[in-house]
């Protein structure tokens, strides 16, 4: 994690428990190193939820990829839309 390395570097604590000041160059960036730091466990829920969304779309993509392949052996040309005529 970054901002652990962050504050390593500059001798500061950063838990999940509350905001320790952290020093760096005159400015005190200890509140944004804690969300920066809380930030880490959204991946709990982010990654799992993305490698769904992953798996579900590459499914559906090779679904897709085996009707179309299906449709073209078959001698049929690829749907086309027709244009809609004014009216």
């Amino acid at each position: 994690m970054l901002c652990a390395w962050i504050a390593n570097a500059h001798g500061c604590k950063v838990d999940e428990g509350s905001v320790h000041p952290c020093i760096i160059n005159g400015h005190d960036y200890g509140e944004l190193l804690y969300e920066l730091g809380l930030m880490g466990w959204f991946m709990l829920v982010t990654l799992p939820g993305g490698l769904l969304a992953f798996v579900s779309w590459l499914i559906l993509l090779i679904l897709h990829r085996v009707a179309w392949r299906k449709r073209l052996s078959a001698g049929g040309p690829p749907p086309i839309p027709q244009p809609s005529s004014p009216a």
